[in-house]
């Protein structure tokens, strides 16, 4: 069970640490309006993160079966599709480590977490990403119990790094999202999701 949450906590910090529009979005907000305004938008991240986790897991289990006698085919090319993402994780911090950070609109907490769900659950490849790590990782969320756990730990996870972007402040918080902070999330967060492709075709 340990291996489990672990993998829930490295596969939701890998999908959560880049920081770009929307975390920047994130600590911006925070800076202008107040902790609890921000708690609440990082909680909207955290939640369409646990909800695509969850999408990957049920569907995963569904289709166990059915994708048996291929498994070892399919580790390969989720291995393959979670190093494409990695790569483009890398190529979008290197091209983003210039682009200037933009302000948002002064909300309160629930327009924060709805504003955050929204901006959040238009990303495809999040959903991509769990999925990939999922059905590449059966034999770790074989159950419902498992199943639950990596959710949760995925969510924990998420939430955790946007909590602490909103705790980090202003100070912090721009020198995060300035360039050689983007930059540098960006290729450790790819680094992460490299390392989990490896696991996911060595089995």
């Amino acid at each position: 069970m340990r291996e489990v949450v672990l993998s829930g906590l490295v596969t939701g910090w890998a999908i959560a640490v880049p920081v770009g529009a929307v975390a920047a979005l994130l600590v911006t907000l925070t800076a202008r309006t107040s902790w609890r305004v921000g708690a609440s938008a990082a909680l909207g991240v955290a939640t369409v993160d646990g909800v695509y986790a969850a999408v990957a897991v049920v569907s995963g289990a569904a289709l166990a079966q059915l994708l048996a006698p291929v498994a070892t085919g399919l580790r390969i090319a989720s291995g393959l599709v979670l190093l494409v993402l990695a790569a483009l994780t890398a190529l979008h911090a290197w091209s983003r480590r210039s682009a200037p950070t933009q302000e948002g609109r002064v909300v309160g907490p629930l327009a924060a977490y709805v504003m955050f769900v929204g901006v959040t659950a238009v990303n495809p490849a999040t959903v991509v990403y769990f999925a990939a790590v999922v059905l590449g990782n059966r034999d770790l969320v074989d159950g419902t119990l498992e199943g639950s756990v990596f959710v949760l730990a995925a969510f924990a996870a998420s939430a955790s790094w946007q909590l602490f972007l909103v705790a980090a402040g202003s100070g912090l918080g721009r020198a995060v999202t300035g360039p050689r902070g983007r930059l540098v999330t960006g290729l450790l967060a790819a680094g992460v999701i490299a390392g989990l492709a490896l696991h996911t075709m060595l089995g």
